[in-house]
């Protein structure tokens, strides 16, 4: 017999059936949950089917979903010339399924079926290989779902791949038990590809445990479904295309931030514009590709994509970074500081772009609002900025992203755009985007709109900027009572900022992470919190050797951060208090003394570190071992039983004698 899988499920909660179809319906439209091996599925069309008396199909007019690059075969749109087509392959014959699968209601019992046909989307199809489909036939009076996996011959014709046949079950046993099993006809035949198709164990667990999970849970997301406004099938394509394309850039990052994370993710968002825009030509009739204005471009990896594959553009941030130089002149990238206000509209411009923009974000449909009636925004928000400043929760029933997440949505509502939301495949825990692309009042009543964001902008203003601020048009400039509380420079071009308190980045970032602190500062404070461990263990704690050593060696007692700050002159927390994370920033930052877990600080015990053995990527290894020895052992030096290693063992010099050049060697800066 071939069942995969079967598990029991307690439906407290009267999720089913219906949690059921709804597991059903994540699997069908977004594999790639599961199956990491695919980026999606592309849902062709779906419509219901009918079972005729005599085994024959009619349907209604498939709803076609859309997918598929335009290399790919035309796929069929109507859902009843498919049926047909594969319901005489079944290897029962007479359309119905072979054992042990359920059979399809006949006449009379709800023969009405719903048929699904999807394409599934390997992360980097070979160029050429055929695409996956499978037509999804749910029995909702059976409680079944059967895929059949389908082959297209040299005639364009679709044969049911019989190897490769399951169908997912549901069964009510009594009053809350029901049961899910997975079953296969051929398991013996079972072709397992490891990408489209895994193992047949693999549907038995993992997927079945996932099915059961899916049917009684309760809770809905609070985010759209990723994806959901562009061809999940053409961003696959066009994601592969670029990955390779721009795969070099990981080689030669001059920045200091993750390289993998930052080219990979522009990568992803520059492909879901480059889609949503083709769409939009399409839609529009369009031929001449959009222009954009990147705000807030900080590394221009993203401008630089956007300007290789043809779209006219520039990116502003405040501050040039070292990347920028290796672009070339086709990419255009400028340093300058954006004010809000009306000397930075954009008129010529289609699109505006913010990816993760800070303290622009909730400015980026303003700005779109007011550049021109035609002007579109794409915005990626990141940190939790208001029109002043840092964005101050309103709301403790919603987390604090999707509170943002409101807020940026309104603000575009505010200004007259349909606003969608999407949610990305990025490496970041910040996905969600919004797309204004078009308005939902005519031209004629833009000055009305444009009224409606000054007053909407003015009830987020600072309590004490709200007084005396006349802002009934914002090309009229703010009032003198405004314009006198302005710094010199700024009052004189009072007159075109929209928002006084509006606070840019600053051009030089600070560096605030303790790396600033002046070394002998940093020193003190570590060898007043070492010994303030050392001091608090009683004197036979040396015994407690984590390594099994026969020597003693004082470990220290550990300590909250609370208690080791109470421990601290005044002067000293004023000063770690300037800095981001404080005492606990430094302590990490002096890793060879110290280990901060769950906010207690330890004595680091370098024994440990040598026992665990803990594997390191190549190119870690090869920076410690241009490390070794470079740097004095701060317990040789400091501790009152030395070192705990021997050494030969210790990564550290014991003794000047001992030190040598580091052997580090830069990254090259070249293209």
């Amino acid at each position: 017999m071939g069942l995969a899988g079967t598990a029991a499920v307690r439906d407290g909660g009267a999720a089913l059936p219906h949690g059921f179809w709804a597991a059903v319906r994540v699997w069908l439209e977004k594999p790639q949950v599961l199956n990491r091996r695919l980026c999606g599925a592309a849902v062709e069309a779906e419509g219901t089917v009918m079972l005729g008396e005599d085994g024959e199909a009619a349907s209604s007019v498939a709803a076609v979903r859309g997918g598929g690059s335009d290399e790919e075969p035309a796929v069929p749109t109507e859902l009843g010339w498919l049926w047909r087509e594969v319901q005489g392959q079944l290897p029962a014959r007479d359309g119905r399924l072979p054992p042990p699968l359920t059979p399809w209601s006949g006449p009379g019992h709800g023969s009405e079926l719903r048929a699904v046909l999807r394409t599934l989307l390997p992360r980097g199809r070979p160029v050429g290989s055929p695409p996956a489909r499978e037509l999804s036939v749910q029995d909702a009076s059976n409680g079944t779902v059967t895929f059949l996996p389908l082959e297209e011959n040299n005639e364009g014709k679709y044969q049911i791949k019989k190897c490769n046949i399951y169908q997912i079950q549901l069964k009510h046993l009594k009053d809350e038990e029901w049961s899910i099993s997975i079953v296969a006809p051929f398991p013996e035949d079972w072709f397992a590809d490891g990408i489209a198709y895994p193992k047949l164990a693999w549907l038995g667990n993992k997927l079945l445990s996932k099915l059961v999970k899916w049917s009684v849970e309760q809770k809905s997301s609070e985010f759209k479904s990723t994806l959901s406004l562009i061809s999940v099938a053409k961003y696959s394509q066009v994601y592969q295309e670029l990955k390779e394309k721009y795969k070099d850039m990981v080689k030669v990052w001059p920045e200091v931030t993750d390289p993998e994370k930052f080219v990979y993710e522009d990568v992803a968002i520059a492909t879901y514009l480059l889609v949503l825009w083709e769409e939009e030509r399409k839609e529009k009739g369009l031929t001449k590709k959009q222009s954009f204005v990147d705000l807030g471009c900080g590394n221009g990896l993203l401008v630089h994509i956007l300007n290789n594959e043809g779209h006219p553009g520039k990116g502003i941030d405040v501050r040039k970074r070292k990347i920028w130089d290796m672009y070339g002149a086709g990419t255009h990238l400028e340093e300058s500081t954006i004010v809000p206000g009306d000397t930075h509209l954009f008129p010529e411009t289609d699109w505006l772009i913010g990816n993760h923009s800070d303290e622009l974000t909730p400015w980026i449909p303003v700005i779109a609002a007011r550049s021109s009636y035609w002007c579109c925004y794409f915005v990626l928000p990141c940190c939790f900025f208001d029109f002043h400043g840092k964005y101050s929760r309103r709301q403790s029933r919603k987390t604090q992203y999707r509170e943002y997440l409101d807020f940026v949505a309104q603000v575009g509502a505010v200004c007259g755009f349909q606003v969608e939301e999407d949610c990305l495949r990025i490496p970041s825990t910040k996905r969600v985007s919004f797309v204004g692309k078009t308005r939902t009042y005519p031209p004629p009543e833009h000055a009305l709109v444009d009224e409606q964001i000054t007053q909407y902008i003015n009830t987020r203003q600072p309590r004490d900027r709200r007084v005396g601020v006349n802002y009934s048009d914002h090309s009229d400039g703010l009032c003198k009572e405004a314009a006198s509380e302005l710094p010199e420079k700024e009052a004189e071009s009072a007159g075109t900022v929209w928002m006084p308190a509006f606070q840019p980045r600053e051009k030089v970032e600070q560096v605030r992470n303790c790396a600033s602190l002046p070394r002998d500062f940093v020193d003190a404070v570590v060898l007043s919190v070492a010994n303030l461990l050392l001091n608090a263990a009683p004197q036979n704690s040396s015994s407690g050797m984590h390594g099994g050593s026969t020597g003693s060696w004082n470990q220290g007692e550990s300590l909250s951060l609370k208690e080791v700050a109470e421990h601290l002159t005044k002067e000293t927390l004023k000063r770690l208090k300037n800095e981001y994370g404080g005492l606990q920033t430094l302590l990490k930052n002096n890793h060879q003394v110290f280990e901060v877990l769950n906010g207690r600080v330890h004595i680091r015990d370098w024994r440990k570190e040598k026992a665990a053995g803990r594997a390191q990527p190549e190119v870690k290894r090869r920076l410690s071992a241009g490390a070794l020895k470079t740097r004095l052992c701060w317990f040789f030096v400091h501790h009152p039983d030395g070192c705990s290693l021997p050494s030969e063992s210790c990564p550290y010099a014991h003794g000047t004698e001992e030190l040598r050049q580091s052997q580090i060697i830069k990254k090259k800066k070249h293209w």
